[in-house]
């Protein structure tokens, strides 16, 4: 089981994960993100308790537009662990124009808040 934690500042969300990332786990993560207001356009999602991400956390990271009809929003990631980091470095060498970790992982995500080495890709 994981939860989350919200946090909205103006235009940004902090969307912080406690738990694995997989098939059981995405509806209610894109729950959270559905329910953000419509003039939050940039989401950070805080993985650092965060220690398993399968496909399905893909899917959570790469998926901007919320289900439904909901604004297009700029998603970044911080606190990555190594086993969800080489899953998305894999599925970046595997489909590079999919999975774009250059925008993931800018450096100036939701909120200010900077990358560590551990997570540039």
């Amino acid at each position: 089981m994981n939860t989350t934690n919200t946090c909205i500042h103006g235009t940004s969300a902090r969307i912080t994960v406690r738990g694995d990332i997989d098939h059981d786990t995405l509806p209610p993560l894109r729950a959270a993100a559905d329910a953000l207001p419509p003039q939050v356009t940039d989401l950070l999602w805080d993985l650092n308790r965060t220690a398993f991400m399968d496909v399905a956390g893909l899917h959570l990271l790469f998926t901007s537009i919320p289900s439904g009809s909901g604004p297009s929003r700029r998603t970044s990631v911080t606190g990555l662990r190594p086993q969800p980091l080489r899953l998305l470095r894999l599925a970046a060498d595997l489909y590079p124009n999919a999975f774009d970790l250059v925008r993931l992982l800018s450096d100036s995500p939701a909120n200010g808040v900077q990358r560590t080495d551990s997570e540039r890709p």
